[in-house]
């Protein structure tokens, strides 16, 4: 059956799943999953304990799974991250898929998390196919707006190449960074979390695989939600 979604929002239980009577359930789900990846659990057996001590359902732990994160990979990710200022005049490797996503859903009044990390996540995900959506036009403007603002040297989009579509994708990126008179670089490769946990530039991502082992990162997402006021009803689980 072909994908028809015209929006990058809300599933429809999610009015339920993440209603504010939820968040305190949710919240002491992630600082418990959070104090057991801590002592070394593995994962999935830690997040299997947690989600049925608060009989969450599967798209509930998969929020709390986005949202926790040891006391060491706290400490380390915020040691590594910079300022929005610290772009200026420096290279951007951009988690395309990762940034932008989030961006639509936001647009789209989907559910966004803020974690315990300080990032903001969302419940949406591209498996395999990536489908261009109602908001996937204005995300992208309000990305070149933020970066024509603190003007990096240099910015490289990084998309999963075995993604369908992202090469459509590619080409809205680059005429969009053409008609603002900015320097993007968009590649199509096969494993943008290797590029951009080895890369020496400074790298735009909220994704934890990254985090926890790239060099300096910023909050780029966060920072562009906040910079035009579309950050809407965040469940802090923080």
């Amino acid at each position: 059956m072909p994908d028809e979604r015209q929006h990058r929002g809300r599933h429809p239980e999610d009015d339920r799943l993440f209603a504010p009577d939820q968040w305190p359930s949710l919240r002491a789900a992630v600082a418990d999953l959070s104090w057991l990846l801590s002592r070394d659990y593995s994962p999935p057996s830690a997040l299997k304990i947690v989600g049925d001590r608060y009989s969450l359902e599967q798209r509930q732990r998969i929020a709390v799974a986005r949202c926790a994160c040891s006391d060491q990979a706290r400490e380390t990710r915020q040691g590594r991250r910079v300022e929005i200022i610290a772009i200026c005049g420096q290279k951007l490797a951009i988690d395309g898929f990762n940034v932008l996503t989030t961006i639509e859903a936001a647009l789209a009044h989907g559910v966004l998390l803020l974690a315990r990390d300080g990032c903001i996540r969302d419940m949406a995900s591209v498996h395999g196919t990536y489908r261009k959506v109602q908001e996937t036009l204005p995300a992208v403007d309000l990305i070149v707006k933020s970066l024509a603002q603190w003007q990096p040297a240099l910015c490289i989009w990084y998309l999963d190449a075995p993604v369908s579509n992202s090469g459509r994708l590619a080409a809205i990126l680059r005429a969009a960074a053409e008609q603002a008179g900015l320097v993007w670089q968009v590649e199509l490769v096969n494993c943008p979390d290797r590029i951009l946990s080895e890369t020496d530039a400074i790298a735009a991502t909220a994704d934890s695989v990254i985090l926890d082992r790239c060099g300096a990162w910023i909050n780029f997402t966060s920072h562009v939600l906040a910079e035009h006021s579309i950050l809407g009803q965040v469940c802090n689980l923080s």
